[in-house]
């Protein structure tokens, strides 16, 4: 399919640099977290050490590592156009996410990161598995995550 003009640039994701699978901002708007469409397929590496960039005729691809403790966990296979493709869930797409952004300092910071910068959905965001999102926080060594993970945990004492 790599030479089929035809085919979809997502196919294309882990082919071109790996092993990786489609997370951050693609992954976000393909689980409807965030309102946006999203052109350019964002891809978790793990020990590269660099980020990198590449423009096909397929479409505009980027790689950056997440840690190499997180990498496996949380992808699914989705089918497409009888070929599969790995994403991570939609929370370990919002973790990766969160743990590529300049830290904040405060739950407060972290709430206006989410729902205006990030414009992430509320309602999608009540919905996700936040004990999930407990067990896997601590393999990233993030600020930001760790400053969610005790926003989690007093949202879920409050119930």
């Amino acid at each position: 399919y790599e030479t089929d003009d035809k085919t979809s640039g997502l196919l294309l994701s882990s082919v071109i640099y790996g092993p990786s699978y489609i997370s951050f901002d693609y992954a976000l708007s393909y689980h409807g977290l965030i309102p946006e469409k999203v052109f350019l397929y964002t891809n978790a590496t793990f020990n590269k050490r660099r980020s990198k960039m590449f423009e096909t005729k397929f479409g505009n691809y980027s790689y950056r590592d997440v840690p190499k403790a997180v990498y496996p966990y949380e992808i699914e296979s989705i089918l497409y156009d009888n070929y599969v493709v790995f994403m991570a869930k939609p929370e370990k797409a919002l973790l990766d996410k969160l743990y590529t952004i300049s830290p904040v300092s405060n739950k407060k910071e972290l709430k206006k990161l989410l729902f205006e910068s990030l414009r992430i959905d509320e309602d999608r965001f009540a919905s996700l598995n936040k004990e999930l999102m407990i067990k896997l926080i601590p393999k990233y060594k993030s600020t930001n995550l760790n400053i969610l993970k005790r926003l989690i945990e007093k949202e879920i004492s409050k119930k």
